[in-house]
């Protein structure tokens, strides 16, 4: 995440500002141009979930008497609570937060972005679904993903993350998980890469249910973190992969917010980011270091690790064909 300044007066802002701390003057991000920029009346608006998710990403300001545009990151956004279901729009602006945040990320990665608009069967959409007025499991499927609002709630998320022996669970985290399967759908197309990632993770074919209901039944298998970065990861190749390129955006939004605020190296960041065949080595090196002090600060603060995982070598082999896909589809 870049670190975000107005253009009027240069006051330091928050990727979610709306208004300039400093000179007062209405604001909203712009993807395109990847920065926040002053509101101006007859060019620009404020998307039209402002108020009900909290969205302040600018659109073409609308003619007189249309209606108002949703931006890039709320149009896909096919299923949501109601305007009137005041029990779930807080859980919802928090889940189109966590989603703005993932779009602006994969947009700086250059990994495209094909809604159901362009790609009905395929394209990318998301279900923000109550799971207290009907069953919701959070997933993936043919480009939809769905997640449970319910995750917006800190004692709800916390008590499942216990039940399950999680080390992590966040709302971006969930969504970072999730677009991986859209993206191994998405990044991985050529039979050369289908073969890299079948020796790397495994038959993603094999039947994920009996996978699902081993995993239930007889968790991990011993020695998992030698080759997994995650239990959950030992599931199926398919979580395998998406636990993996999750991981890899954690990293690169870390690392690359990090170099905006003068904690890691210019070069660590999205904008500028390693090439070649030692790139990875050198995301990294920068990486371990800076989450290795990120653990030690939580610890003096009295918190949990923000980062309690082991990159062991295979999970690096994997990472790294995750990097080399994303710049590909980056470099176009």
């Amino acid at each position: 995440m870049r670190d975000f300044v107005c253009p009027r007066c240069g006051q330091r802002l928050a990727f979610e500002n709306t208004v300039c701390l400093g000179c007062g003057s209405d604001i909203g991000f712009d993807l395109e141009a990847r920065a926040l920029l002053p509101l101006e009346p007859g060019k620009s608006a404020m998307c039209a979930n402002q108020l009900v998710a909290q969205c302040n990403w600018l659109v073409p300001a609308p003619p007189d008497g249309a209606d108002p545009i949703l931006c890039e990151s709320c149009r896909l956004t096919r299923v949501r609570p109601a305007d009137s279901d005041d029990g779930w729009l807080e859980a919802f602006g928090q889940a189109e937060a966590a989603k703005r945040r993932l779009v602006f990320e994969l947009t700086e990665l250059g990994l495209p972005i094909t809604d159901r608009t362009a790609d009905p069967d395929h394209g990318l959409a998301f279900d923000l679904l109550a799971s207290a007025d009907e069953s919701v499991t959070t997933g993936h499927e043919r480009g939809i993903i769905t997640l449970d609002l319910a995750e917006g709630d800190v004692l709800h998320r916390e008590r499942v993350r216990l039940e399950m022996a999680e080390p992590y669970r966040t709302l971006l985290g969930h969504l970072r998980h999730e677009i991986g399967h859209y993206y191994f759908e998405v990044l991985v197309t050529a039979d050369g890469d289908r073969e890299r990632c079948r020796e790397l993770f495994g038959d993603p074919d094999i039947d994920y249910q009996r996978a699902l209901e081993r995993h239930y039944e007889q968790g991990a298998p011993p020695g998992w973190e030698d080759r997994y970065v995650s239990a959950y990861a030992t599931m199926h190749p398919a979580e395998d992969w998406a636990e993996t390129f999750a991981h890899y955006l954690h990293i690169r939004d870390t690392l690359d917010t990090a170099a905006a605020f003068g904690f890691a190296p210019a070069g660590a960041t999205l904008e500028r980011p390693p090439i070649g065949d030692a790139a990875l080595d050198r995301i990294i090196e920068l990486w371990l270091p800076l989450v290795w002090a990120l653990n030690m600060m939580n610890r003096s603060m009295g918190h949990r690790d923000p980062y309690p995982f082991v990159l062991a070598d295979p999970v690096l082999d994997k990472m790294r064909l995750i990097h080399e896909l994303c710049a590909a589809a980056g470099q176009g």
